[in-house]
């Protein structure tokens, strides 16, 4: 890992309280230099969801991932971590308040999932830098954006049936998709992270949605977040068969 990114990851989280908006963005100017949007070649698996729970007005972070099978999206393995956040909430620099939180939650998962996708962006972002960008750089993983509403772009509606898409542009250049994933419903918004193409990312996608508006990996992790938050799952690494849910 280039001397650059490995002092970015390891910077103590209490440290953020110091980054100015114009630290913040020049760490995003440095990290797009490292991204990877070069086609995935490898068999996918695993799959898992990024997600966390925070209030605009607490310093609390509840983070999750969940580890599904892939292609049959069925959960096998979660990882959760409390813990809190120095960052304050200001758009486009959202990672700055999840990221130290979430490479907690990865550091110990044992068998690391072969894609992540998040609940936020990827290279649909002003910068190209959202928070899937910004956590595959970092840790070196294949990443994705999955997003609820859209903060950088254009884009024409969809078709309204499921699967019907439409391109997203920022400044005359393709950073995502608008995905229709239930006929009728409003669009999400995909975009590569890190470690695959364009294409990847909209395949992979379409692959895992499910009856749901969210693709099963990000649904899942806000599920699960926030059965952790009222205290219904525990801390730590768990291996889903520990859970009667399923």
């Amino acid at each position: 890992m280039p001397a650059e990114i490995t002092q970015i990851a390891h910077t103590p989280e209490s440290n953020y309280d110091q980054l100015t908006i114009t630290d913040a963005t020049k760490i995003q100017q440095d990290l797009k230099k490292y991204l990877k949007l070069s086609p995935y070649r490898k068999v996918i698996t695993t799959i898992a969801g990024a997600d966390i729970s925070l209030s605009l007005y607490s310093d609390t972070v509840y983070a999750g991932m969940v580890i599904l099978s892939f292609p049959d999206l069925q959960p096998i393995a979660y990882s959760l971590v409390k813990s809190h956040t120095v960052f304050p909430y200001v758009p486009g620099y959202l990672a700055f308040r999840e990221i130290p939180s979430l490479l907690k939650v990865y550091e110990q998962i044992p068998i690391k999932p072969d894609v992540i996708m998040f609940d936020g962006n990827g290279i649909l972002h002003a910068r190209r830098m959202g928070i899937a960008s910004h956590f595959g750089v970092l840790t070196g993983t294949a990443t994705m954006g999955c997003a609820k509403k859209k903060l950088a772009g254009q884009y024409e509606e969809p078709g309204n049936q499921r699967n019907d898409f439409s391109l997203v542009t920022d400044r005359r250049e393709i950073v995502g998709y608008a995905l229709r994933t239930k006929n009728d419903v409003k669009p999400v918004f995909i975009s590569p992270g890190n470690k695959m193409s364009m294409q990847d990312s909209l395949e992979i996608a379409i692959k895992c949605v499910g009856k749901h508006r969210l693709p099963e990996p990000t649904r899942r992790a806000h599920e699960f977040v926030n059965l952790f938050r009222t205290g219904e799952l525990k801390e730590g690494y768990h291996e889903v068969n520990e859970l009667r849910l399923f």
